[in-house]
């Protein structure tokens, strides 16, 4: 198993923190998001690891080759990283070549979260908070029918079973990965570059069985306003440590 985290974009909605450096560079208590990121997968045996890069990349590089962990770690470029996520996914696709899990760069979490998603019984799934209802806000939503995630969006259909909150964080067996690309295919030559890569995922979860795991209670938290910041130094910063 390898791991893709999408750390190419601007972070525009925490600026000024973002001006100066990427979101994945923020540090909590000493430590990078970054950092924390590849500490967990260390701690799992994960030894493989890309990371998209594209706004001040050549900060991550840097901070990347003073990690001292055992990790293998390579880097893929999105140029386009001033529009949707979706040019990240796209970009790393010829990484998905083993099962992967993939990792927005821009969450504080306990490693227990990242554990729970590895050892799930299901090949394919998402990590779902069901303790959070969406607001009008920014939550992209695990929209959940039977026993499976049939969209991940911010726009809720009508008919489903119950909503948790996404991690952002999925696991995706190799022999699901045509089917997640062909997914994002279709966006990217219908020119929807401004996508963000949960809604280019539309066909994957009509094709492929995804499961999810409840992790409510296991602190984290999504760092896109400068009030989630101060919220993962007051509050998730403490429980991590």
């Amino acid at each position: 198993m390898k791991a893709v985290i999408l750390a190419a974009g601007e972070g525009k909605r925490l600026y000024p923190v973002t001006q100066h450096r990427p979101k994945c560079l923020l540090e909590l208590g000493g430590r990078t998001l970054l950092a924390r990121y590849l500490d967990a997968l260390c701690s799992l045996g994960i030894k493989q690891a890309v990371i998209v890069v594209g706004y001040k990349q050549e900060m991550i590089r840097l901070a990347v080759e003073s990690y001292p962990g055992a990790v293998d770690i390579r880097f893929v470029a999105n140029e386009n990283f001033q529009r949707g996520s979706i040019g990240s996914l796209w970009a790393a696709r010829h990484e998905l070549d083993d099962d992967v899990v993939i990792m927005d760069a821009d969450v504080l979490f306990h490693s227990a979260i990242l554990h729970r998603l590895v050892a799930s019984p299901h090949p394919n799934a998402l990590l779902v908070d069901e303790a959070v209802v969406q607001e009008q806000s920014e939550e992209c939503m695990a929209v959940i029918r039977g026993d499976r995630v049939v969209a991940l969006t911010k726009r809720v259909p009508r008919d489903y079973d119950w909503l948790g909150e996404s991690v952002g964080f999925l696991k995706l067996s190799k022999g699901e990965v045509p089917n997640l690309v062909h997914s994002v295919e279709q966006c990217v030559h219908k020119g929807l570059h401004d996508m963000e890569y949960e809604d280019s995922l539309q066909d994957f979860f009509g094709k492929t069985p995804v499961g999810y795991e409840k992790i409510s209670g296991l602190p984290w938290i999504e760092i896109d306003f400068p009030e989630d910041l101060s919220r993962a130094q007051r509050e998730i910063l403490p429980q991590l440590e």
